[in-house]
């Protein structure tokens, strides 16, 4: 998926299959996770879509957590979210995972592993 800036400029944002549609809205997976690698709590992360009854889909975190952080952390990870994204970007829901995230040959993360865990 990718955008046009109002200067013709096309940017690509992220594979369509990365992306959260919550109620009409468009997140980009790799937005969300960029912004949570701001943050000292998180040591690794994952942004998936997870099912929701009336939203279709709703944003979820999957975070590893950096050494002497964890669930604590969760209001001030949030709290940063909140100061640099849009609200209906920010995830509904934080998942602490206690291991290394899931992922194939090449690196990437096995987010369809995470949807079937967290769903």
């Amino acid at each position: 998926a990718g955008l046009i800036d109002p200067d013709g400029f096309i940017y690509v944002v992220d594979r369509i299959k990365d992306m959260v549609l919550r109620g009409g809205e468009n997140v980009y997976c790799v937005e969300v996770e960029t912004v949570l690698f701001e943050a000292d709590a998180v040591k690794d992360c994952a942004v998936i879509g997870i099912p929701h009854d009336k939203l279709g889909e709703e944003v979820a975190a999957v975070i590893v957590a950096a050494d002497g952080h964890g669930p604590q952390s969760a209001e001030k990870v949030l709290e940063h979210l909140r100061s640099r994204l849009a609200g209906f970007k920010v995830p509904s829901k934080v998942f602490w995972h206690h291991e290394d995230l899931p992922r194939n040959a090449a690196g990437k993360v096995l987010k369809k592993d995470l949807r079937d865990l967290y769903s």
